[in-house]
């Protein structure tokens, strides 16, 4: 089924025009464009955001397929059905206190568990991807793609702390596209750290106002 999706998008994998050696193809730049608008709505807590991220997931997943990172590829389905889950979060969705979805922070034992997670999962990601594929870097693969899922879960509840963990897998993923020669890629994700640190602030200062706001809400 993957070979047939791949035909049918042949057209959009031939390359538009060459960077630092290497092809950049229409559905690169396409994708390219719809995730930096997603990432702008992300960072201004606007739920189109989501819907955009469906679109650049649904393009990436092809794009990775053809460059053989399967364990990227296979993430962006996760990142569509996440996104899913997070723009009803982010439309209907209830804090703890049964209020609706507000900016806030992860408290340690989440920030713990959010950590063992994605510790336990990478190696086990990566066997996989080396036992089931024809993958050439199954475990630097497997790395941007479970700490992704983690910052995507973190992303759907409003939590801070998911730009630092996007910070990181952006890093990484610079280095892993860069191996493969997917140059627009590697910008894109340049520029995802940067909006990352954006983020990380402009989501830190939503949450003291908030935390500031919940006393006397209930003074």
């Amino acid at each position: 089924m993957l070979d047939s999706l791949l035909q049918v998008a042949r057209p959009l994998l031939a390359p538009a025009f060459t960077l630092l050696g290497s092809p950049v193809t229409l559905l690169e730049i396409v994708a390219f464009v719809l995730a930096i608008a997603m990432v702008l709505a992300n960072l201004r807590v606007n739920p189109v955001g989501w819907p955009l991220a469906i679109a650049s997931s649904l393009l990436y997943a092809l794009l990775f397929a053809d460059s053989k990172l399967y364990g990227e590829a296979g993430l962006q389905f996760v990142f569509v059905a996440l996104a899913v889950w997070g723009w009803w979060q982010w439309l209907r969705g209830r804090g703890d206190d049964g209020s609706a979805l507000r900016v806030r922070r992860l408290s340690h034992r989440g920030r713990a568990l959010a950590l063992a997670f994605t510790l336990a999962a990478w190696p086990l990601l990566g066997l996989l991807l080396d036992r089931a594929t024809d993958s050439d870097v199954p475990y630097f693969d497997a790395l941007p793609t479970v700490a992704s899922v983690t910052g995507q879960i973190l992303l759907g509840r409003k939590l801070v702390e998911n730009w630092p963990v996007w910070l990181a897998v952006n890093l990484v993923s610079i280095a892993l596209f860069a191996s493969k020669g997917l140059w627009l890629t590697v910008l894109l994700y340049a520029l995802f750290a940067v909006l990352s640190v954006v983020g990380w602030r402009a989501w830190s200062a939503l949450a003291a106002r908030s935390d500031a706001q919940a006393p006397a809400a209930h003074g």
